[in-house]
């Protein structure tokens, strides 16, 4: 494969080891829409130099660090400081590795604008980037077992080539159906460029476990800015505590199998959906999915999925279940049962949702902390030892934090440069 960004398109190459020609640009996705760097109206040494400290190197967090990296007014010292990195792939303490990583409706976008603009943002990005090989522009079709999934079509205009399915194009075992050209990413790969290209923008990586805000408060400074992008971590970081956060297991089937090139899922309806948020593993056996992945280093692999247990923080393996999700993904795609098929790895992790929605706002918190309680691990001192920093928040995206992770990046760098 050849692609062509100049510099961009030359690291991207060299790292993904394939070559380039001067025909094709995936990296002007970066700059239409939005007034990111590289306009050259404005040198390096003439925009004000603001340090950022980001929580988490999840997709979110490090989507936020990208956009803040090329922003045009503002010259961002960036730290991300994180337990788990891309890499560490069989750390089940982080969800992003192990995501689906493509888009698909999701219910909450019916009801709330700024989801919807979110996934709106985030669908025409990764669309454009799809020259690159990191993202597939995959057919998809969307099955539900009932007339629900045709009262919730917010998103036929979102995505490309929408078109509802006629009877005999459904299978037996569901009702209604809808087709569509959506896209998907490959965790692995995807997470990697992205570090890539933050390391070679100056972006500094520091592995650590935070506990608590106040670890972060010399690294902010005076006149720094923090994003929490912890995720399911926000539930334990002292000074968050957002109790509202929950995990939702999912067990999945990464494979390699030539012939799966459509994406394919049973949609859950919006009832059950709900139900499911009281019924830890009720829902376990009703979701499936198949989800093509584009492959630089490997090629021809697919997520297998097929549960959704809210509540559950089980993180252990189980076959019984990996056994019904290949043998449900099977009807989907039947040469899933031909020789040829080989299971690369079985895959359990926590989504990380949150009930009411996700957070994505400004609070001012004064550091070090003070409790009345006296349980802060660093208690605060006289009145000049505090601080109040601004933390912009950026978690409890569920199961959709790549689908929304460029328009979330995006809002995030806003309320950044509102609160400098």
């Amino acid at each position: 494969m050849a692609i062509y960004i100049s510099t961009e398109g030359d690291r991207i190459a060299s790292y993904l080891h394939i070559s380039t020609c001067p025909k094709i640009s995936i990296i002007s996705y970066l700059i239409s829409a939005i007034d990111l760097r590289f306009a050259g109206a404005m040198s390096s040494d003439s925009k004000p130099r603001v340090p950022l400290v980001i929580l988490g190197a999840g997709v979110t967090g490090l989507t936020i660090a990208y956009i803040a990296a090329c922003d045009s007014d503002v010259d961002f010292d960036i730290t991300i400081i994180a337990r788990d990195m891309p890499g560490d792939w069989h750390s089940q303490a982080w969800a992003s590795p192990f995501a689906g990583a493509s888009w698909s409706p999701n219910p909450l976008g019916a009801t709330d604008e700024r989801v919807r603009r979110w996934e709106q943002v985030t669908f025409d990005r990764l669309w454009d980037m799809a020259p690159s090989g990191l993202v597939k522009r995959a057919p998809a079709k969307v099955l539900g077992e009932t007339d629900g999934l045709l009262s919730t079509i917010w998103w036929q205009d979102l995505v490309r080539d929408f078109k509802l399915l006629s009877e005999s194009e459904v299978p037996a075992s569901c009702k209604v159906g809808a087709a569509f050209t959506t896209v998907t990413v490959n965790p692995f790969e995807y997470l990697l460029w992205l570090q890539s290209e933050l390391e070679s923008r100056g972006v500094v990586f520091r592995r650590q476990y935070i506990r608590s805000l106040d670890e972060v408060k010399p690294l902010v400074g005076k006149t720094g800015l923090l994003v929490n992008a912890t995720s399911l971590g926000s539930r334990s970081l002292i000074g968050v505590e957002d109790t509202a956060m929950y995990p939702i297991r999912g067990q999945s089937i990464i494979v390699e199998r030539t012939g799966l090139e459509e994406f394919v899922t049973s949609w859950v309806s919006l009832s059950l959906m709900c139900l499911a948020l009281y019924v830890g593993g009720g829902l376990s056996e009703l979701p499936t999915s198949i989800t093509p992945r584009p492959g630089l280093t490997q090629m021809n692999t697919a997520s297998l999925n097929g549960t959704y247990q809210a509540g559950s923080w089980d993180t252990s393996l189980d076959m019984s279940a990996a056994k019904g999700i290949l043998e449900r993904c099977s009807v989907i795609a039947p040469c899933l049962k031909e020789e040829g098929t080989k299971i690369l790895m079985h895959t359990v992790a926590l989504r990380p949702d949150r009930k009411g929605g996700p957070r994505v706002e400004a609070e001012r918190i004064s550091l070090p902390l003070v409790r009345s309680d006296g349980l802060a691990p660093n208690p605060g001192g006289d009145a000049e030892q505090q601080q109040d920093i601004t933390v912009i928040h950026a978690y409890g995206m569920g199961a959709t934090g790549y689908q929304r992770s460029w328009g979330v990046a995006i809002e995030v760098l806003s309320l950044l440069k509102e609160n400098m």
